[in-house]
């Protein structure tokens, strides 16, 4: 019996699918978010036209890359709360949330910002940071963790650990962000606390904050260029 033409055309566009998202799961590590779309199509074996066929944006490629990646931070979560010890489950996490960063730049590009039509990785993001929340307050009631931190206060330790990972891999010490950490979770501890010169930031500071990070990062790369509409070969 032979494969209809149907068929045959599910077939490869399942297979050139498959085919960008192994190789976006290679380049956005590698390079981060801002890496050429080009280069995911080159690994991937396809025409440029071929990829924005099967992701139309920039935004829906990375949700479906990165969704994944970002539910390893939920996991991490997760797993701190099951500990017995609130302090060692918040340090946990921390560590664990800064080691998962240090070993994927798309990663830790996108724990930095929003990117509300990227839904499945957004809606991760709001599990976790109920997590987060819960992860605070149960040190915070054991005495351990200073009573003025906010789930806000830790989306600074991400933003810095973006510019302290940069920074360290080009100084040929990738392993640096551990001492940072270090130095950050003497400060976290209560019987440690002096009061700070500067309320937290509002839950709404921070979002436009990362909105702001999410759009230069898209921006100008959301659309297809008009060359791949004049080409549709690929």
């Amino acid at each position: 019996m032979t494969t209809s033409p149907t068929r045959q055309l599910r077939r490869d566009a399942q297979r050139n699918r498959d085919a960008i998202l192994a190789a976006a799961r290679e380049v956005f590590p590698e390079q981060g978010l801002e890496a050429p779309l080009e280069e995911v199509a080159r690994r991937a074996g396809v025409g440029i036209a071929t990829l924005y066929r099967r992701f139309p944006t920039r935004t829906e490629l990375l949700d479906a890359v990165l969704a994944p990646a970002v539910q390893e931070h939920v996991d991490a979560a997760e797993q701190a709360l099951a500990m017995d010890d609130p302090w060692e489950g918040f340090a946990f996490y921390l560590e664990r949330t800064c080691r998962l960063q240090a070993g994927d730049r798309g990663l830790n590009d996108i724990m930095s910002m929003r990117l509300p039509r990227a839904t499945a990785v957004e809606a991760a993001k709001r599990r976790l940071y109920r997590l987060t929340e819960e992860i605070i307050v149960r040190a915070q009631r054991a005495g351990r963790l200073r009573g003025d931190v906010t789930p806000e206060d830790l989306v600074f330790l991400h933003w810095a650990n973006t510019r302290i990972l940069q920074a360290t891999r080009a100084a040929g010490a990738p392993d640096a962000w551990r001492r940072h950490l270090g130095l950050l979770l003497d400060g976290f501890r209560a019987d440690r606390a002096h009061p700070l010169p500067e309320p937290p930031l509002s839950p709404r500071q921070v979002y436009r904050a990362m909105l702001t990070l999410g759009a230069s990062c898209t921006r100008g790369a959301e659309e297809p260029p008009d060359s791949v509409y004049n080409n549709p070969g690929g």
